[in-house]
């Protein structure tokens, strides 16, 4: 399986999630390297109290440097405070910048006990890959897993077989993005 064919998982406290969502955060900050490439889909998990899938956003560039060069560069669209970043980076060597467009919130959160009951659904600590009949088998039944599965290798288009699409897929014909999708986590924002 290569990188197009499976996604990225990670989680946002609520607060970034809703700053990203509201358009306030446009910038995802993270104390490691981060490689994705340009168009990956984020699909975006807000932790406890929420605890459900919220939305999405596209992945337009990332960025790499010290934690005070990606600080000067995105500060004004990272939607947290110097002392907030300042803590989170300590210690940190590398940090990257996610910057994200095209962002969409679902018309229903799919919550922590639907994606349990589709299977072994555990939010990362950090990050995790995901392959697409996985995220296909946790929002199965919601009301919006059409909309969370949208820009995904595996999913049929409307009125197509998943055999179809399966072949599609395989003649890489896949996402209309390009890329894998990402559930992005900002541990301590």
């Amino acid at each position: 399986m290569n990188e197009h064919e499976r996604s990225l998982l990670m989680s946002l406290h609520p607060r970034y999630a809703s700053a990203i969502l509201d358009g306030r955060k446009s910038v995802e900050l993270r104390r490691q390297r981060v490689a994705v490439p340009p168009g990956t889909k984020v699909i975006l998990y807000a932790t406890s109290p929420v605890m459900a899938l919220v939305g999405t956003a596209t992945v337009t560039e990332v960025q790499i440097g010290s934690p005070s060069e990606i600080w000067k560069t995105h500060k004004e669209h990272g939607a947290i405070s110097r002392r907030d970043y300042l803590a989170y980076m300590k210690g940190a060597e590398q940090a990257s910048a996610l910057l994200l467009d095209a962002v969409r919130s679902f018309s229903e959160p799919v919550p922590l006990a639907h994606l349990r009951a589709g299977g072994s659904f555990h939010p990362p600590q950090s990050y995790r890959y995901v392959d697409p009949e996985t995220l296909r088998g946790w929002v199965l039944g919601h009301p919006t897993a059409e909309e969370v599965l949208q820009g995904t290798s595996s999913q049929p288009a409307a009125g197509e077989t998943k055999s179809a699409a399966t072949n599609r897929s395989q003649r890489g014909e896949g996402s209309p993005l390009g890329g894998s999708m990402v559930f992005a986590r900002h541990v301590a924002a």
